[in-house]
């Protein structure tokens, strides 16, 4: 602890050799459990909070009381190997967060900068969330789940292992996620529907009517044509404009190794898609 200026309670607990940034702050009763633990510029470790293993957590970053990082991870195949937790920049980790340390040789579980995680989430081994993601009250990830630029997960809604979440995705609360949830896209529920894109993110994120447009034609081809999915993603990749959001939208679907949210079962009809200048479905959370 060689930085000019931290402020640290006496009654925190700090492992000798963590690394700690210019102006971070350690509140009373918190723990530092690991000689490895990095805290960057700013860092504010709140009362209670909990800190371990091989974690590096971003400038700016605040992590509430009660919240456990980088505790060994849950996955049974552990057998002691080293792994890390790496927390973006500026980042709230509110009340009793739980984000666990990766299983397999020197991998990481990952979450990008700008992200919001409510209370009483889970991030679990080997997952990757990015930047300016924000998940919802008892959010709950399962191991090895990747979570894309700015999507958000509603609360108490869990996602299974090896789902990809797509960017700027909302997903609704107290939905159950088994497989992956295409980018730009809003739905909710058990099972879970589509409600058409996200038109109300993707407004307030600056995206462009003709963009918006073109990918509510994607997403009509892959969801309303009754088209198997490989015939669908051609007929998009004909008829849409290539603008990146689309290609990135037919990327990720052609990658999905779970299949996509309502493709596998013919027993769950699909909403109506609704135009842009239209309410969105009334069985979607409200934002």
């Amino acid at each position: 602890m060689n930085n000019k200026s931290y402020q640290i309670h006496p009654t925190a607990i700090i492992a000798p050799g963590v690394t700690i940034g210019e102006n971070v702050i350690i509140e009373p009763y918190a723990v530092i459990n690991s000689p490895h633990v990095v805290l960057e510029e700013r860092v504010v470790i709140k009362s209670h909070a909990y800190i371990d293993g091989y974690t590096t957590i971003g400038a700016g970053t605040t992590v509430y009381p009660g919240a456990s990082i980088g505790t060994k991870t849950q996955d049974l195949k552990y057998r002691g190997e080293k792994t890390f937790v790496k927390i973006g920049k500026n980042c709230d980790i509110r009340e009793f967060v739980t984000i666990n340390s990766s299983c397999q040789e020197n991998t990481s579980v990952e979450v990008g900068d700008n992200c919001l995680i409510m209370a009483y989430c889970h991030i679990a081994h080997n997952c990757v969330v990015g930047n300016r993601v924000i998940m919802s009250n008892n959010a709950t990830l399962a191991g090895h789940v990747i979570v894309e630029d700015c999507a958000i997960i509603g609360g108490m809604t869990p996602i299974h292992q090896f789902v990809r979440i797509g960017r700027y995705a909302m997903v609704g609360g107290m939905s159950r996620v088994t497989h992956d949830i295409p980018p730009y896209t809003i739905g909710a529920g058990i099972p879970y529907k589509f409600g058409g894109l996200n038109i109300i993110g993707l407004k307030r994120h600056g995206f462009a009517l003709e963009t918006r447009r073109e990918l509510s034609k994607a997403f009509k081809l892959l969801y309303r044509s009754q088209l198997h999915m490989e015939e669908a993603l051609r007929r998009i990749e004909l008829e849409v404009s290539p603008l990146p959001e689309v290609q990135h939208f037919i990327n990720f679907c052609r990658l999905t190794k779970r299949g996509l949210m309502c493709l596998q079962g013919a027993e769950e009809e699909l909403p109506q898609i609704e135009e842009e200048e239209e309410l969105e479905p009334s069985f979607l959370i409200k934002r």
